[in-house]
């Protein structure tokens, strides 16, 4: 049977190239980082060259980024790191509604240890207002959180706008831009952010490594106590193959982007013509205009759970929404801000996503397996 992987945004497959790299970072080059002898000195060389080469890719300085074990640690520390380290700004939040658990469940804590958490709505394109932020921001807020791109439905928000407003209050600005990164153009100076996470395994990088970017002079509490690697801000010897192998998928990534940027849209385009030439009844959530690699779309008249099961059976790997929460029968809190809880969108929708080695004719080949499930769940 053939197999089809549309499933990119929850994670992507590691580039060859990557992986050849990193092979022989691990086997020739294995020391720690930390240790002052020519093994560790050869580690910290790639280390540094890593770390130089990734905060170029978004306007950063080498010492502004602190490098986790992924986008979820990144979002911790940026969210909780920089709230109790700078509590004496104020105890108010302000994020949106259609974030990631990472920073959702962060706030959920902060929450818990006395804090207020705004969170914002959006509208029917999952977009917020920037009047809305306005309209809560006060000298008490320590921090606004606002997603860059939605991994759902792939809206992107205003956040160089968010940025220009945020520049007359004391309250320090975090991203997420893990879906974006690798996609969208991004550069910390022109946004106005002073936090933005990202995680290598969704740019065909290894999982289980990711950098957060902190302006520098921003005061972060620690989440793992030990060494003092990360300038004292992460604890823990540095995953350098790993590291490393970040760094290469991020600068195939980039240099491919435009490219990618046009395939993709025409991959939406396509597949949508399909459903459209087969008079199959679809509506598209969020807007083609959003991430170009993230394609939401609600099926009248189906339901999720036998969605997914028959498009596995027929070889088509999709998901309905984060793969965080992959296998609970929750809906979709993104979708739920979107369009309510009484909404049929949110039991009948599916996201699709492309990445490396998707090509048109796999889109082509998807589509029509597609068709013909929905013709036979919904007959």
């Amino acid at each position: 049977m053939r197999r089809i992987y549309l499933d990119h945004a929850a994670t992507s497959p590691l580039h060859p190239d990557v992986a050849e790299k990193m092979m022989t970072k691990m086997i020739e080059n294995f020391g720690n980082p930390s240790s002052i002898h020519s093994f560790g000195r050869e580690a910290r060389r790639t280390l540094d060259e890593s770390r130089r080469s990734l905060a170029n890719t978004i306007g950063a300085k080498p010492g502004e980024i602190i490098f986790t074990s992924g986008g979820t640690e990144a979002d911790n520390l940026a969210i909780i790191g920089t709230v109790l380290a700078n509590n004496q700004i104020g105890k108010h939040i302000i994020t949106t509604q259609v974030e990631h658990h990472a920073v959702l469940h962060a706030c959920k804590y902060l929450e818990k240890q006395g804090y207020e958490v705004t969170y914002l709505s959006v509208d029917e394109q999952g977009l917020i207002s920037l009047n809305d932020v306005k309209k809560h921001l006060t000298n008490q807020t320590v921090l606004v959180s606002v997603m860059f791109g939605n991994n759902e439905v792939g809206t992107i928000q205003p956040i160089r706008e968010i940025g220009e407003y945020l520049k007359d209050y004391p309250a320090f600005f975090h991203t997420d831009a893990v879906q974006a990164y690798g996609m969208e153009s991004i550069d910390v100076q022109e946004l106005g952010v002073d936090l933005l996470t990202v995680s290598a395994h969704k740019i065909n990088g290894p999982k289980g490594v990711g950098f957060l970017y902190a302006k520098a002079g921003i005061k972060l509490q620690p989440a793992l106590y030990g060494g003092e690697q990360e300038l004292k801000r992460r604890a823990g010897t540095e995953n350098v193959a790993g590291i490393s192998g970040f760094s290469h998928a991020a600068k195939l990534s980039i240099e491919e982007r435009e490219q990618k940027k046009e395939q993709y849209i025409g991959f939406k385009k396509e597949m949508m013509r399909i459903f459209e030439d087969n008079n199959i009844s679809f509506h598209l959530n969020g807007s083609l205009n959003g991430l170009p690699h993230v394609l939401n779309i609600y099926f009248p008249k189906t339901h999720i759970e036998s969605l997914l099961v028959n498009l596995d059976l027929a070889g088509i790997a999709a998901s309905s929404g984060s793969a965080c929460t992959a296998g609970s029968v929750d809906p979709s809190h993104v979708l739920v801000a979107m369009f309510g809880k009484e909404s049929d969108r949110i039991l009948s929708s599916i996201r699709f996503s492309f990445g490396l080695g998707t090509s048109m004719d796999d889109i082509q080949y998807a589509a029509q397996e597609i068709v013909k499930v929905i013709k036979r769940i919904t007959a």
